[in-house]
Parts: structure tokens; C-alpha cells; sequence
């Protein structure tokens, strides 16, 4: 196999250098753990880790940072919760962010079901008179916030931020801040949003991740604040949302949008708190090929911040008779990885942002428009540097305890769904998803259940009432209501998920898919998945994975033969386009994960399996497949 020449000279370079970095270590008894495979960037991590700001579509001028090492305890009981270790050294150095069972974290610890933290700050003393607020990207799976030994406030689900405001509860000197982490994952009676995490690893689900795993920060902020923006901006340029507040007060709004990177002046619009709605005028569309990004200074009363935004329209269209998914209002074909976003030394973290944004460099390089992010959530940095790059995102929600089954009493065996309390908890965490998450431009399409996991397949199959609640939050995007498997005809796409081979808006399909549905797009939501195994240096060194690869789709025992077996299948979804109804596809996957041997990549980023001039030029007569058929007649929806 033949890499281009820039390809081998980053990967090398970057990675002789890693090979000879000595493991971190400082006074404050942090260490990377070794964990069962490293990636070059694994001792690069130091004692600061994710310095840049963590909130790009809402980001403060005054803030203060928090990551770094705190201590870390492990308790037997979630009645730890209420003895807060206040004025207490805790046992261990821990990394923030991270995740406990990570080698990063510095502990790669087991069964992390309760967890304290504790670390300290000062409030600088430019922030007199202001709210400080406190801000956590995520933690799994429950937090509670405790500064100065007063409660500050408790958080539910493992993949949402949440702020708080600790003005009434700091000193003037040094703050104590504590953080309670329970986290159960899979244990019973426990059915709570966990995507591919289980306590038992097991090939396609693996080690969990718990704990405070993106970044804290504080910052400051006036007496009335922002509390929320949502903003939408169409091709047309249209900006809608709405703009909440802390005291609910109308108050003054400016926005001046600047296209980056453009000449010209700004625009400035006036609005209101609230619903608001103005034009401006011609703007340089975001797209795949040319993802245009207009950077907003906003003020808001005296609350002044910065975001961006991209203008594009997502949408339906019938080209010759055929459903077909349109940014702004063209048909492009949507080829993407199943992007799992898992790490050896991290889980769930990049050991940093250079590290996050080598995979999507990758991905772009073999020819890939964009990602199916599967059923995790990532940090706002990995949003961002998606409508940076003109990538597309479809986001899954984090499923439901997935697959598992419980013996009852009486030896029956039963499949575990959630309650009604349960799955009233899966609907309020999917809203905030959608909720934190729909400024994205480069989010075209949301997922809500994937192959059945923690779905209810009797009626009154929830998925439809679901996605209505999806496209009120959010109108400006599509929906899958369910990718693969249990289809009952809600959403807007016929998803079929099938390995290796695809079966892509065609007249056949398998048993584990439904047949393709005209009325609605047919996208290959999961194909491919062909694995080629690889030496240990390059393995999850643990040997449950290892006894699991041969449970990959398919194997094929050269890389060569990898190659081979992939540009035929490529070429089998080519005839789809041609053919058929296919509108998009998403290959499995972007790296290997624990005992899956399928990537583009292995799972330390080491090894590029394609040959790039083979893969570009399979994927480019992907996209010219479906340019061919989207030169006719179109009825938009």
C-alpha cells in the first residue's frame, strides 16, 4: 500500500518523536498510567490539559480555566454523597478531564461507581461585583457540586453541560470545590444513557468511562445574563431563535456579523431578548466544499460574548420520483465513517486537541465528507472543528443500556427495556442534545435509536412521538428516527444497516433490516465493517479483545486484500446510486476499538489502512454517481 508522501512525513515525524517522550510525572503525584496501548500523543498530555476555551458558540471574555490535577477518592457506598470531604486531602492525583478507568486519568481504576473530587481557585479580583458562574462540559453520570462546603447544585446525565452560579457561596480568598461523581453504567437496576460503555467489555462495547470527563472552567458574567442562544441562519439569511436570560427581563440585543477570513464590513442587526428574526442580506453560504462561517460579536445588556454561525438550509427534496436529503437545496450524496470517538489512553478524551483533529484530518484525506458521530456526544471543540473543516455530522443520541438481558426469580429470562420513569429520563436528555447542540452547522441529521438498543418495539413504538419533540426543538435539520433494525416508519430516512455488504435504498435487504421505504431517503446507515488484524504493537493489549476479533463482520488477512475487498463493496454502493434509490452511506469505521480490528486507522492512530489513491478514487465515483442523478427535475418538500 502507497501513502501520499505529506501523510507518512506528519504520521512519522509526530510519532518517532512519542516513541521517546518519558511518561509525565510532578510533584503533585500525577502519572499517566500505562494503559493497554498508547497513541502518539499519550505523554504529550503535561499538567494542563485542554487549555483552550471549551464553549466556541458562547464564549465569555473573563474565564479561568480549572482542568488540570486534582484529588480524586473512591467510596463503597453512594452514601458518600452525604459526608462531603470538606478541608480533606483526597487519596489520589487525578487528571481533569479524563476518564477514571483511562490510563490518562492517572489511576485506570475499576467499578468507579463513587467518586469525590476535590480541587481549589481563586476568583480573580477583576470579577468584584460580577456572577461567577461554573461551568462543567459533562460528567458522568450524576454530580453533585459542592464550593465551600455548601451545596452548589446536581446534574443528572453523562453527556450534557450544566452551569451553576456560586456567587453567594466564594470567599475572597482560596475556594474549596468539590465534585460527588456516581456513576453505574450497566449495573442493575440501572437502565440510563450509556452508548457502547459497559462494566463487562465485550468486542463491540467496552470499558466505561466515568467521571468528570470534559472540562471546568469559571467565568464571569453581569447580574443579568445569558442563559441560553439558539440561532438558526438559512440560505436565504434568515437568522431565527431566541435568546434567554437569567432574570427573564426583556433587554437589548446586538449582533455583528463578520464572515472569517472574508473582506467587506460588518452587519449589524438589532433584537430583543426572546424570539428574534432578521435578514442579512447575500451571505456566503457553509457548505461541504466551502464551509463559510460568519464570527458574531453579541451583546446583550451588558452581557457581551462571542459566537459564529454558518448559513445553510437542510432539507428534503423528490429528484425523478426519489427522496433525497438537500444542503441548501441541492442533493449531496453523504459519505461518512461510524465514528465512535474512542481513545486506548483516553476512552472517551483525546489526550488533546491536536490528537481530535488528526482523526477528522484523516477522514477528510481518504475522501470522506463527514461522520456518523455513533451514539456519544463529544466536546464543543470536536463541533467546531467539523464546521471548520466542512464535514457533516450526523449525531446520534447515546443509547439506553444496549442489548443486555436479566434472569428473573423464576428463571425467565427477560430483555431489559426501560420503565416509564426510564425512559421518561432518555426523552429529557435527548431534548437537551438537541438543545446544546443545534447552533452546529455542520449537524445535518439527528439520530435518536440505533439497532434497537433501549428502544421499545411494541407499540406504542415511542420513536414517532420522539421525533416530533426532535423537530419542534429543532426544524432546521432531518431525523433518523431509528438506524437499523426496528423500523416502524417515523423519521425522515429508511435506514438500512447491513455487513459487509451494502443494501442502499434497493429491492433487497435482510432480516435484520427493513425493507427500503420510498417515502422517505434510503441511506446505508452501517456497511463494511471488514476488519484486518494487525501485530500487538498496535492491539488493545487486553486479552478478552483480542479473543474477541475474530467476531469482526469479516476478516481479511492482508491489507492488500483489505483494499481489494473494500473498493468492491465500494463498488457494489456505486451501483446503488446508479441504480437505485442510495442517498448516503456510512462505513465502519473510523478506528479500530478494543478488540474490533475494522478502522481506517488502528486504534492507536499508528497505521492507515487504505490506499489512498485507490479510496479517493472509489469515493469520488461515489459522488459523481450521485451528481448524475441529481441533474433532473426536483420537487422540494
Amino acid at each position: 500500500m502507497k501513502l501520499s508522501t505529506s501523510f507518512n512525513a506528519l504520521a512519522l515525524a509526530s510519532r518517532a518523536l512519542a516513541a521517546h517522550i518519558p511518561r509525565q510525572s510532578n510533584d503533585t503525584g500525577y502519572s499517566v498510567q500505562e494503559p493497554p496501548l498508547t497513541t502518539p500523543w499519550t505523554y504529550e498530555v503535561g499538567t494542563d490539559p485542554w487549555p483552550e476555551y471549551p464553549r466556541p458558540l458562547f464564549q465569555r471574555p473573563q474565564w479561568q480555566s480549572l482542568n488540570g490535577i486534582w484529588r480524586h477518592q473512591n467510596y463503597s457506598s453512594i452514601q458518600a454523597v452525604n459526608s462531603p470531604p470538606v478541608g480533606q486531602t483526597l487519596q489520589n492525583a487525578v487528571m481533569v478531564p479524563s476518564c477514571l478507568e483511562s490510563g490518562l486519568s492517572g489511576l485506570q481504576g475499576e467499578y468507579m461507581f463513587y467518586n469525590w473530587y476535590s480541587t481549589s481557585f481563586t476568583v480573580p479580583q477583576s470579577w468584584t461585583g460580577d456572577r461567577v458562574l461554573l461551568n462543567f462540559g459533562a460528567v458522568d453520570y450524576e454530580a453533585t457540586v459542592v464550593v465551600n462546603g455548601q451545596e452548589a447544585g446536581f446534574n443528572r446525565g453523562g453527556y450534557h453541560a450544566f452551569s451553576l452560579d456560586i456567587t453567594e457561596l466564594l470567599t475572597s480568598g482560596t475556594n474549596e470545590l468539590l465534585v460527588f461523581a456516581h456513576d453505574p453504567t450497566d449495573s442493575d437496576p440501572f437502565v440510563i444513557p450509556i452508548g457502547k460503555q459497559t462494566l463487562r467489555p465485550s468486542h463491540i462495547f467496552y470499558r466505561p468511562c466515568s467521571g468528570i470527563w470534559q472540562s471546568v472552567w469559571i467565568e464571569s458574567a453581569p447580574a443579568n445574563y445569558v442563559t441560553e442562544l439558539n440561532l438558526n441562519a438559512d440560505m436565504d439569511g434568515k437568522v431565527s431563535g431566541a435568546i434567554s436570560t437569567s432574570t427573564n427581563t426583556s433587554t437589548s440585543v446586538e449582533m455583528i456579523f463578520t464572515l472569517r477570513g472574508g473582506s467587506g464590513g460588518a452587519s449589524t442587526h438589532g433584537a430583543s431578548t426572546g424570539d428574534f428574526s432578521f435578514t442579512v442580506e447575500s451571505p456566503a453560504l457553509w457548505s461541504l466544499d466551502s464551509p463559510n462561517l460568519y464570527d458574531i460579536e453579541i451583546t446583550v445588556g451588558q452581557d457581551k460574548f462571542k459566537s459564529y454561525t454558518g448559513f445553510r438550509t437542510v432539507s428534503r427534496g423528490v429528484i425523478d420520483g426519489i427522496e433525497r436529503p438537500l444542503l441548501n437545496g441541492e442533493f449531496v450524496f453523504l459519505f461518512g465513517t461510524l465514528d465512535q470517538g474512542y481513545w486506548p489512553d483516553g476512552l472517551y478524551v483525546p489526550p488533546n486537541y491536536e490528537a481530535m483533529v488528526y482523526d477528522l484530518k484523516t477522514l477528510k484525506q481518504i475522501g470522506y465528507n463527514g461522520l456518523r458521530k455513533h451514539i456519544k456526544v463529544e466536546t464543543d471543540l470536536f463541533y467546531k472543528a467539523c464546521d471548520e473543516m466542512g464535514l457533516f455530522l450526523i449525531q446520534d443520541m447515546p443509547s439506553l443500556r444496549p442489548l443486555q438481558e436479566r434472569t428473573l426469580a423464576d428463571c425467565t429470562v427477560e430483555t431489559i427495556e426501560p420503565n416509564a420513569a426510564q425512559q421518561a429520563e432518555f426523552q429529557r436528555q435527548l431534548e437537551l442534545l438537541i438543545q446544546q447542540h443545534r447552533n452546529y452547522p455542520s449537524i445535518l441529521i439527528w439520530v435518536i435509536y440505533n439497532e434497537g438498543w433501549g428502544q421499545i418495539t411494541e407499540p406504542y413504538y415511542p420513536e414517532f412521538a420522539l421525533t416530533d419533540i426532535v423537530e419542534g426543538l429543532d426544524p432546521s435539520r432531518l431525523v433518523i428516527a431509528t438506524s437499523g433494525w426496528y423500523d416502524h416508519g417515523a423519521g425522515d430516512f429508511s435506514d438500512n444497516h447491513h455487513y459487509a455488504n451494502p443494501q442502499c435504498g434497493s429491492p433487497f435487504y435482510s432480516i435484520q433490516s427493513s425493507p427500503y421505504d420510498p417515502s422517505r431517503i434510503g441511506i446505508q446507515g452501517e456497511f463494511g465493517g471488514i476488519g484486518q488484524n494487525t501485530t500487538i504493537e498496535h492491539l488493545w493489549n487486553v486479552q478478552e479483545a483480542i479473543n474477541a476479533i475474530n467476531q469482526t463482520y469479516e476478516i481479511d488477512e492482508t491489507r492488500d486484500a483489505w483494499n481489494y475487498r473494500a473498493h468492491r463493496l465500494l463498488g457494489e454502493l456505486e451501483d446503488q446510486v446508479e441504480m437505485y434509490a442510495c442517498s448516503g452511506g456510512i462505513w465502519t469505521q473510523t478506528t479500530d476499538v478494543e478488540g474490533e480490528v475494522n478502522g481506517m486507522l488502528t486504534y492507536d492512530r499508528r497505521v492507515l489502512r487504505p490506499d489512498l489513491a485507490q479510496w479517493n478514487a472509489d469515493i469520488n465515483a461515489l459522488y459523481d454517481a450521485a451528481a448524475a442523478r441529481s441533474n433532473s427535475s426536483m420537487r422540494l418538500l
